[in-house]
């Protein structure tokens, strides 16, 4: 027996001796934990806290709440929540960036009274600028950023995005949206870079690199999010979460290059999409999501599911869950149902339906997202840069933006640029003096509004701002009294929607905006169109009633970017990213079909002489 013990003793310490000798880890000990030391590798870090994690700390990891939906603020450390989003719209009280930061704090002070101390990560909808939050800039949606054909001005886009983002604390946004739009009917068009999947890929990879850099854990940076996987802008019919009916190679060859140019960046999340691929929902699909994504295209970050998109999945809420998860959604976007749903995915892991190995794979994946933002460092809101959120420095980036993103689409008589001393200019439209109008949906609130309902200037206002002071500026809505003016200026288009509400059958111009257009033409006067809208519309009415068309999509809060290009301080160069249609009953249409006769093809933008 003593024989026994000695060599017992013997042994532990030769291996207490190799442990410590050099070029060996010391011993593990719990005086300072690997996970909480930030000259560990990220690996390292990331292993040594998923052991020490209890099954309910590695669910609530998973588990994303809209903030309003939280019952208390305490749930997040009772449920050991991992995330927190805010929808369109959500915002604190007063919508204003220090509140923002202040919210953000509040919650991730919360989450760090947990025994582990794990932080939460909060995401946001940042679509086109901090949208949400009042006086930030805000940008042209992605539709017209395709068209100013420039990946380099996007990056600079999104680096004045992501410093906006960051200086409310928030550290993850919902973007880029990477759809390749296919039918001008879907409501999201607008939120798609182009109709192409080559340019779709171009201007991806330069929104994600500009949202991201090379280092997510640099205070300026934020994480990005490509979406909506996989075929999004292909449904039937331009159906929001509808059905996407082609064949696999179809599939692959239009909607997936944007994602390859994200995953080129390192694109550290990727939103599953609402819609079905020939009736199979994408959020159950696990060959899209686990063979095609993680383990072909080797994408090592983590899924997140669309807004309650789960119960969207047949079958009832636990086997949601269930199919969810074992399809290789990583994170869930409860949003509401954060109890019932961390209850039926405790039931199912308890079971071995959902395997602790799915389970892990997934908080894995979080977790290593989290160590690389160096939210375990600086878990905080970065105040460096609140104050400069909505700054002229950065709108001037904005009005760059709407600069190159307009396309001039008819100049008859090289009636543009726009004289700047002449003695009147009559403008016109529903869409000529609405900041809510030019910004479109994603604006302050989810669907969108009309109205000054953020910090900008109006197309009307930035005409103002540039002619001479001796010219006179009028303004009619429905263009009356245009006569005797040397021109007359019509703002006409659409009023703000997104998902969904968006969808439309008829995309003719309304009653309202054709007589705008007629009565500035039956003065007499020349006529200067300038279309206001998240798609390309039919415009036969007007066409020949117009003397010059200019297609500005939806600028954002930097109206002045069009007056620049109207009176000629910029020549137009935006080259379109959808193929215009000449009626309704050609769409859908797009590049490369057969029998292809457009108004104006794809690529197509003159500029002044």
């Amino acid at each position: 027996m003593l024989i026994k013990t000695l060599v017992l003793k013997l042994i532990i310490l030769t291996l207490f001796i190799a442990a410590c000798s050099p070029g060996s880890d010391p011993p593990v000990t719990d005086d300072k934990p690997i996970y909480d030391d930030p000259q560990q590798p990220v690996g390292a870090r990331v292993e040594d806290l998923l052991k020490r994690m209890t099954i309910e700390e590695k669910i609530g990891q998973v588990t994303q709440v809209e903030r309003i939906h939280l019952k208390s603020t305490s749930d997040i450390q009772k449920y050991f929540i991992g995330s927190i989003l805010s929808g369109g719209g959500s915002s604190p009280s007063p919508n204003l960036p220090a509140s923002w930061a202040d919210m953000y704090d509040e919650y991730q002070s919360e989450a760090l009274k947990t025994r582990l101390g794990i932080p939460i990560i909060y995401g946001i909808d940042a679509v086109h600028g901090h949208n949400n939050v009042w006086g930030a800039v805000i940008f042209p949606h992605n539709i017209g950023l395709g068209c100013t054909r420039n990946p380099g001005l996007v990056k600079r886009a999104m680096e004045i995005v992501a410093k906006e983002v960051a200086g409310t604390g928030i550290d993850w946004t919902f973007a880029p949206c990477i759809a390749v739009p296919q039918d001008e009917r879907w409501g999201r068009t607008y939120e798609g870079f182009a109709e192409t999947p080559i340019l779709t890929q171009e201007m991806s990879e330069a929104a994600v690199s500009g949202l991201q850099s090379t280092n997510l854990a640099d205070p300026a940076t934020i994480l990005a999010c490509a979406k909506h996987y996989l075929g999004d802008g292909g449904t039937l019919g331009g159906v929001d979460q509808g059905d996407t009916q082609v064949d696999e190679q179809t599939l692959l060859d239009i909607h997936l290059p944007g994602y390859i140019g994200a995953l080129n960046q390192d694109v550290g999340t990727i939103m599953v999409s609402y819609n079905s691929w020939n009736g199979e929902k994408l959020h159950g699909h696990d060959y899209l999501l686990q063979t095609v994504l993680k383990d072909q295209l080797g994408f090592d970050g983590f899924l997140i599911s669309d807004w309650a998109a789960i119960d969207q999945l047949p079958g009832d809420y636990i086997s949601d869950v269930e199919n969810s998860m074992n399809a290789g959604l990583d994170m869930i976007m409860v949003p509401d149902r954060y109890e019932e749903f961390i209850s039926n995915l405790t039931s199912l892991v308890d079971k071995g339906t959902v395997s602790a190995t799915r389970l892990d794979d997934a908080v894995r994946r979080i977790l290593t997202i989290k160590f690389k933002l160096g939210l375990f460092e600086q878990p905080y809101a970065e105040r460096t840069y609140t104050g400069s959120i909505g700054s002229a420095e950065h709108r001037e980036v904005a009005r760059e933006c709407v600069q190159q993103s307009l396309v001039l689409l008819k100049n008859e008589n090289n009636i543009l640029p726009l004289n700047k001393n002449l003695q009147r200019i009559h403008v016109a439209g529903k869409n000529a003096d609405d900041l809510g109008n030019q910004c479109g949906g994603w604006t302050i609130s989810w669907q969108g509004s009309s109205g000054d309902i953020t910090i900008g200037t109006t197309i009307l206002e930035a005409v103002e701002n540039t002619a001479s002071t001796s010219t006179n500026v009028t303004f009619a809505l429905d263009g009356s009294g245009a006569a005797g003016s040397d021109v007359g200026l019509v703002v006409i288009g659409e009023t703000p929607y997104a998902e969904g509400q968006g969808d439309r059958a008829d995309l003719r111009l309304s009653s309202e905006d054709i007589e705008a257009v007629e009565n500035i033409n039956n003065s007499g006067v020349p006529v200067v169109v300038v279309i206001v809208s998240g798609r390309p519309l039919i415009i036969d009415s007007i066409l020949d009633k117009s003397d010059a068309i200019i297609a500005a999509w939806l600028p954002g809060s930097e109206g002045q970017g069009v007056a620049d290009v109207i009176f000629g301080d910029v020549k137009p160069v935006g080259k379109l990213s959808h193929t215009w249609p000449r009626e309704m009953s050609q769409i859908p249409i797009n590049y490369g079909d057969n029998d292809y006769d457009p108004l104006f093809p794809y690529g197509f933008g003159l500029t002044y002489e």
